[in-house]
């Protein structure tokens, strides 16, 4: 039942329409009335996020090395906030303990090299970040390295700075022995790479986005 203009009411037939007629008749409709808006912009949303699975589905375009440290650089960052929060609550307390829960974690992956051992390795300044100077595969294993051993001093509620900093050295640990199980290089053996500054700068450049800098962390 409709309401006239009258106050009296008319019965009507309800339309089923299929998809297409619907965005026939949206794409046709008043657009100054807002259920019509609505649908255009609802249709106009949805014919382009076919596009781009459709291209993608016959177009995939791999990430270049650039890309892949870029975003592993930025994912690191994010998660050693993490690790840090987590190395917190198991009583690493200060920047001086977390310094040293952090070298434990490099010395669990790396050999037995800490920092200073890792940047003598690879020709490294002492004012060079080691992480900024890592190619996809050496972040990867470190993106991993921090992310299990957040997960399990949260998982096993370890307390104690000495617990934390061998969970996090023993988590290095396995990390590079699953490297030499599937026939990886060891992380310490892997070249130097390009600073990520520099890569960061082409990357925004080619994806036009803003510029900035980046934050060791």
């Amino acid at each position: 039942m409709v309401s006239l203009g009258s106050g009296a009411e008319r019965e009507i037939d309800d339309i089923a329409l299929s998809r297409y007629a619907s965005y026939l008749v949206a794409q046709n409709g008043d657009p100054r009335k807002q259920e019509v808006a609505f649908a255009q912009t609802y249709f106009a949303i949805q014919t382009r996020r076919q596009e781009l699975e459709d291209r993608a589905a016959k177009e995939y375009v791999p990430l270049s090395e650039d890309e892949r440290r870029y975003l592993l650089r930025e994912e690191i960052k994010e998660h050693n906030k993490n690790l840090a929060s987590a190395a917190k609550n198991a009583g690493v307390s200060d920047g001086r303990d977390f310094a040293i829960f952090q070298t434990h974690g490099y010395k669990g992956l790396y050999g037995g090299l800490d920092v200073s051992g890792i940047q003598r390795r690879k020709g490294l300044k002492a004012s060079q970040h080691i992480l900024d100077h890592m190619g996809s595969t050496e972040l990867a294993a470190n993106l991993f390295r921090a992310t299990q051993t957040e997960e399990k001093l949260r998982k096993e509620n370890i307390k104690g700075k000495d617990a934390a900093n061998r969970t996090h050295f023993d988590v290095g640990a396995k990390v590079r022995q699953t490297i030499r199980e599937i026939g990886g290089d060891m992380p310490e053996t892997l070249p130097p790479a390009e600073d990520i500054k520099k890569v960061e700068r082409r990357v925004k450049r080619s994806i036009g986005g803003p510029k900035g800098k980046t934050v060791d962390k």
